[in-house]
């Protein structure tokens, strides 16, 4: 199963969130073996927390998720764009928010890890929102 993880849920994975990344762990244990699907735009949310506050350690372990062999790498196309576009208007979602939900489909995902609920109307009809 394809699973493309929102940012927040790369943070509570790499950060090891103390509330959520529990949750996110038996979400990802009772998975049918997922493998990952992110984009540019997941890998630039996640590493400006760590530079704003000179944690070179913590971006370090950004680093090492994102050089995970087998994950797969979005490359936004115009395609992705458009439907970006169309999820936008329709739903009225922020563009970073429409940018990852039109990468997920695009990839073929099955699942969309979100915890962001506005979201969940917007994938439904193209994929399985999960949200913690």
């Amino acid at each position: 199963m394809r699973v493309y993880p929102d940012t927040c849920m790369v943070i509570y994975a790499v950060e090891q969130h103390p509330e959520l990344w529990p949750r996110l762990r038996d979400t990802w244990l009772c998975s049918a073996r997922p493998s990952f699907a992110v984009s540019e735009l997941t890998r630039l949310e996640c590493r400006v927390g760590p530079l704003r506050q000179g944690d070179n350690t913590l971006l370090a372990r950004y680093e090492r998720f994102f050089s995970t062999p087998g994950l797969l790498w979005v490359t936004p196309s115009r395609r992705v764009f458009d439907l970006a576009t169309e999820l936008r208007a329709r739903h009225r979602l922020k563009t970073p928010d429409a940018l990852h939900l039109a990468a997920a489909i695009a990839a073929g995902c099955e699942e969309f890890w979100t915890n962001d609920h506005r979201l969940d109307a917007a994938a439904t009809g193209y994929l399985r929102p999960v949200t913690l």
